[in-house]
């Protein structure tokens, strides 16, 4: 059963039958072709609808056609196996996530030569990550049974040659190096005995495997949990030692769709598109019956019956969930007194209403809802996933809001828990404390716009926010944020660049840069860090690289607090202008009037709708305008 989940990808709808039909189509059909790209790929495909998928992509790129607003990312692969057959599918399945994937392929088992060398294939590319698809095969493992000294010998041997593949390409492209841990084989010369004796085959693999998460943790690298996949669909099924025999594939191509989702879930979280509220449905979904059928004593929910654990477990995924940051949403068809009930009252009940951003109980269609809800946690569709039972409501949703993720549900909602964290929605790369608190920051936010509306005068509410803004320089402390800020922030980010935590550090030490990190506080609480702007000194100018700041806080004056601190700094450290570029790329037309709305004057506009805006600091700052305009945030 699982087995058919994971390798049929079963929480993706199925293709439909006219699939090559669509692929064909897709490049004369005029239509937004990276939209119709991710939808294509949005089904369960297999290895063929994948090559096929795959070559439509490259002949509208060879065509020079915009594949927007799918993001570009270069992906560099080398391997002791056959990389090849990866290559379609890889970049197939990376639409599905909303990227643009280039790959560049070593040749066969060159590894350390690619690495070392600047001028190789991978290095002159300058990649924005690297995958080490390396496994057992193509490590030196020596085996010494009972002699733990020697097998320390061999882990330690292992860890440093992956250290000086990384090392390479580190040094000679600057790029991140996505790290496989090593699938262990199924054959064993001991027995069980062969986790406890030091230099088995298995020991060596588990003590290599610890040693890379431990790198991982210790550096800008990420880990791709290859040992976990191929133990989840079961080791004997991933390693086909007829196919290692005759091509030297590391895997068996019935689980070629699951590793490339794997992989390309990472891809997409160093992108920033992991999905971050879900949004549940509550009847035979949160708990099992109908509340406005049955009421409060007739609904299925906790232990001692099979029914009420099977949604419990959905219950406590949530939480588990919210816990890491995820926002939780409801959705549901009800008069909303009654879908309240059974959080307020029904004694099973694991989820609460405090667990719950956003509340939607009425009589319209989900989609509006979930729109909705988008719109109070100032979020794009893309940010959400939809858990419901009914496949009506789940093919309206798909229907009128594709970038919402809503995975296929299976008829025993025992599996409902599982089916959704095995669509990988939520892949994260790095842990903070602040992603820890995300969902507190979306749900007092959900409080601020309440107020707001209570309020009616937005001046009043601003008032009564007390917001006090920090600004201060990038530091190792919040380095691992800003990061994640760069390359999550799509909507309000002018110009959407991506920067590594490599390249984040080496902007605190340049004294042509001017980083800032921005915290931004009230009364309900901490919203963390919101914004982050980068600008870089040519001559007597500040060129603005980055300005970009969470869409939790529009509307509240923060951008002109920042700006009036940019004008203050400016004129302390001689600087006559600020340039300021707008890119657009496709999700941040939010941003395309920020320059103008802020005083800045044209100096270039462009087919592409990229513009370019200058503000005279001394204009800016006479007058007092800009503090005027702020006056409802204190700055610290």
């Amino acid at each position: 059963m699982s087995q058919t989940l994971y390798s049929s990808l079963a929480w993706l709808p199925r293709p439909p039958a006219d699939f090559a039909a669509k692929c064909r189509a897709l490049p004369s059909s005029g239509a937004d072709l990276g939209r119709g790209l991710q939808a294509l790929a949005g089904y369960a495909l297999d290895e063929n609808q994948l090559i096929r998928l795959s070559r439509c992509m490259n002949q509208l790129q060879q065509q020079g056609s915009s594949l927007k607003p799918l993001l570009p990312f270069r992906l560099g692969i080398v391997s002791n196996a056959t990389s090849h057959f990866l290559l379609s599918a890889l970049v197939a399945t990376a639409a599905r996530h909303g990227v643009a994937l280039e790959c560049l392929e070593a040749d066969f088992d060159q590894a350390m030569q690619e690495a070392l060398r600047p001028d190789s294939i991978i290095n002159s590319a300058r990649p924005d990550a690297v995958l080490l698809a390396i496994d057992y095969h193509g490590l030196p493992l020596r085996l010494t049974p009972g002699n733990a000294e020697a097998a320390q010998q061999t882990v330690a041997e292992v860890l440093e040659h992956v250290d000086r593949i990384r090392a390479g390409f580190h040094a000679n492209s600057k790029t991140v190096c996505i790290l496989q841990t090593l699938a262990r084989p199924v054959e064993t010369h001991f027995g069980s005995l062969d986790l406890v004796l030091p230099g088995t085959l298995r020991s060596l693999i588990d003590a290599v495997n610890r040693g890379l998460a431990e790198r991982v943790a210790q550096s800008n690298d990420l880990l791709f949990d290859v040992a976990g996949l191929a133990e989840t669909v079961g080791l004997a099924d991933w390693h086909s030692p007829t196919l290692w025999n005759l091509a030297k594939l590391p895997f068996s191509n019935t689980f070629l769709p699951l590793y490339a989702d794997h992989a390309c879930r990472l891809i997409a979280a160093m992108r920033g598109k992991s999905r971050r509220c879900l949004i549940l449905d509550l009847d035979n979904t949160v708990w099992g019956g109908v509340i406005g059928d049955d009421g409060l004593e007739g609904i299925v929910i906790g232990s001692g019956d099979s029914t009420g654990e099977a949604h419990l477990a959905v219950q406590q995924t949530a939480l588990q969930l919210r816990e890491r940051g995820v926002v939780l949403a409801v959705s549901s068809k009800n008069h909303d007194e009654t879908a309240r009930l059974p959080f307020i009252r029904h004694p099973e009940m694991l989820l609460r209403e405090d667990h719950i951003a956003i509340f939607q109980a009425n009589w319209n269609d989900k989609a509006s809802n979930i729109q909705a809800i988008a719109e109070a946690l100032s979020l794009g569709l893309d940010a959400m996933t939809f858990l419901d039972d009914n496949p009506a409501e789940r093919g309206l949703v798909r229907e009128l809001l594709p970038q919402v993720a809503v995975p296929e549900l299976p008829d025993d909602p025992a599996l409902y828990a599982r089916t959704l964290l095995a669509g990988g929605y939520f892949e994260a790369v790095t842990f903070s404390a602040e992603d820890r608190q995300r969902a507190d920051f979306y749900q007092d936010n959900a409080r601020r716009i309440a107020l707001q509306q209570g309020l009616g005068d937005v001046h009043a509410y601003l008032d009564s926010l007390a917001m006090v803004l920090s600004i201060q320089p990038f530091d190792a402390i919040g380095r691992s944020r800003i990061t994640q800020l760069i390359n999550k922030s799509n909507q309000f980010n002018l110009t959407t660049r991506r920067y590594s935590e490599a390249e984040v550090a080496d902007l605190e030490s340049d004294p042509n840069i001017l980083a800032w990190q921005m915290r931004l506080a009230d009364t309900f609480g901490d919203n963390g860090m919101i914004s982050v702007v980068i600008c870089r000194r040519l001559r007597a100018e500040w060129h603005i690289d980055t300005w970009l700041m969470s869409c939790r806080v529009l509307g509240r004056g923060v951008e002109e607090a920042v700006l009036a601190e940019l004008v203050i700094a400016a004129l302390q450290q001689g600087v006559s202008r600020l340039i300021g570029i707008y890119l657009p790329s496709g999700r941040n037309q939010l941003v395309e009037k920020h320059y103008p709305k802020l005083g800045f004057k044209p100096l270039d506009r462009h087919p592409d709708g990229s513009s370019t805006w200058a503000l005279d600091i001394d204009d800016a700052a006479s007058g007092g305008q800009l503090l005027m305009r702020v006056h409802h945030v204190a700055l610290v």
